[in-house]
């Protein structure tokens, strides 16, 4: 029998290929293995369920104002109360529902604009993509947060949506250039020119030929983005540009400032807004490390070989023979 040699094509590497059904890998078993994910995810979804049952969770309704004020943690306020006698913790569960919709929302917003204007002109090229590339970088020249402040002075009356446009619309730019360059990278690869030939439309090929091979480049994006939304809501509420009247982490901060809780040395009234926003960026940036572990094959093999040397060592001190 005629032996069988490798074909030039199979020894060719160019790069990134057609993205790997993810369960032909495990992946889903690779993240149940990787605890960073694990306890990203949980923390992630334990701030989304007290968003769902605020109703249900909160002792108070959050503007009642009949009880004592700047009273510590106790089994009655457990978060405390504030300067005007509201109850701290159902002010907290409340803002969660809040500034989690604002965070979604404006990320929703501006992940579709910069798709429609980094990923989708880069694809096609030419001169749509040299206008929209000359749009990007005017955006990227303004700074953010003096733009975002400009918007919302102008709006008198900001509520939950005019907030989610106002950070959409401003929050787009950089993601748009992370998506243009890496779209550029991968739009002139053979597999691309073949899903183009079979007779693929374009919106089929970003979505199922060049969005899964820049996948953790996106979710990553995708994450940081929706802190960085409730980030800017917080800094605006903390401003005192935003709904005022409503409750959120940020408008937690901006009241706990003026009603002077460092001067009273009432921490109970300004920690847990601060702390909502710190415990929620560490479970996305958790669930960010997880991601890029799974989609980066490099990452994922380095993970292992590093806990087989942390198992090998742990045996040798323990004076077993190494496998």
């Amino acid at each position: 029998m005629a032996e069988m040699t490798a074909s030039p094509l199979d020894a060719k590497d160019d790069g990134p290929r057609r993205a790997p059904n993810p369960s032909r890998f495990g992946w889903l078993r690779v993240l149940k293995k990787n605890r960073k994910a694990q306890a990203g995810f949980i923390i992630f979804m334990g701030f989304i369920l007290v968003a769902v049952l605020a109703p249900e969770i909160a002792r108070y309704s959050p503007s009642n104002t009949n009880f004592p004020p700047l009273q510590p943690p106790s089994a009655q306020h457990w978060f405390g109360t504030t300067g005007l006698g509201q109850d701290v913790y159902s002010q907290f569960i409340w803002g969660t529902r809040s500034s989690l919709i604002v965070g979604f929302g404006a990320t929703l917003i501006s992940t579709l604009l910069a798709v429609a204007i980094g990923m989708y002109p880069a694809y096609w090229g030419g001169w749509l993509d040299r206008v929209m590339a000359t749009f990007t970088n005017i955006f990227l020249v303004i700074p953010g947060l003096p733009l975002m402040i400009v918007a919302a002075a102008y709006v008198h009356h900001s509520n939950t949506l005019t907030m989610m446009v106002i950070i959409g619309l401003t929050g787009w730019a950089g993601r748009a250039r992370v998506l243009r360059s890496q779209t550029l990278s991968l739009a002139r690869r053979e597999f691309v020119w073949a899903a183009r030939l079979t007779g693929a439309s374009d919106w089929r090929v970003l979505v199922h030929e060049i969005l899964p091979n820049m996948l953790s480049l996106f979710m990553a994006s995708l994450l940081y983005g929706i802190l960085g939304a409730i980030l800017a809501e917080a800094g605006l509420e903390f401003l005192g540009l935003g709904n005022l009247s409503g409750i959120s982490w940020g408008s937690l901060l901006y009241w706990a400032n003026n009603g002077g809780a460092v001067l009273d040395g009432a921490w109970w009234w300004l920690l847990p807004g601060g702390l909502g926003i710190a415990v929620f960026g560490t479970s996305l940036a958790l669930m960010n490390f997880g991601l890029d572990e799974v989609t980066n094959p490099r990452l994922r093999q380095t993970s292992l070989a590093s806990k087989d040397r942390l198992s090998r060592a742990w045996r040798a001190l323990k004076g077993e023979s190494p496998q």
